[in-house]
């Protein structure tokens, strides 16, 4: 069991005012899914996808990822384990403009003490797993809105990590472009990646094998994909 959620609820105090926003979430994702976690504006999945990636924690309630309780930890903890276990696809790239495509996917490496030549190596050698071997050393500007997201797409691979977390990861993209990102996810889950969606688009949310689809804060159904 890659990700065991128990009993999870989540609320934010703001001026003494506590606002919960997910109530006694659990299931569990197995090593190699592909889940998509849908739901409308303001049903909580945000908050969900930002506990899984461990930027946030739950207020009550256990998760555990990868055989570690990572519920209650620190700041630190949660840092190390982020950067360990967890690669990120954002909407909106987070790439740093003044570095070049090479230089963003090195990152976590340089994060993780990698040594420099290991670092060229293995960012030079995902790049090229996502179609870009010739565009290494390209800055963001320099490159189209696809290519971008395939910068982001390395780097989120580049440190083998046990999730791939994609957030709303063709938001800002054209359909074909969408459709582009959508393949190469599916073949880095046909490669044995556990993939977690977060998305509200329905055709989005077809590409996974399993949809859990949240409202007002509960999960609403969760169920394999007659697609798959």
């Amino acid at each position: 069991m890659l990700i065991e959620v128990k009993n999870l609820s989540k609320s934010y105090v703001n001026d003494g005012v506590i606002t919960p926003v997910l109530h006694d979430l659990s299931f569990s994702i197995n090593e190699g899914e592909f889940v998509a976690i849908m739901g409308p504006s303001g049903s909580g999945k945000s908050t969900l996808m930002n506990i899984i990636g461990c930027l946030d924690t739950a207020t009550s309630g256990d998760y555990i990822l990868n055989g570690t309780n990572v519920s209650h930890l620190d700041s630190n903890r949660l840092a190390e384990i982020r950067n360990k276990e967890i690669g990120f696809i954002f909407q909106t790239f987070n790439l740093l403009p003044r570095y070049t495509a090479l230089e963003n996917v090195m990152l976590p490496l340089i994060y993780a003490g990698i040594s420099k030549q290991v670092r060229l190596q293995r960012a030079s050698q995902t790049l090229a797993d996502v179609g870009l071997a010739d565009r290494v050393e390209h800055r963001p500007t320099e490159l189209s809105g696809g290519q971008r997201q395939r910068v982001a797409v390395a780097r989120a691979l580049v440190n083998d990590p046990s999730i791939i977390l994609a957030d709303e990861p063709t938001g800002n993209l054209d359909s074909k472009t969408s459709a582009d990102i959508m393949k190469l996810l599916d073949e880095i889950h046909a490669k044995g990646n556990t993939i977690i969606l977060v998305t509200h688009e329905e055709d989005i949310a077809l590409h996974a094998h399993r949809i859990i689809k949240l409202r007002d804060g509960k999960i609403e159904s969760d169920k394999p994909n007659p697609r798959h």
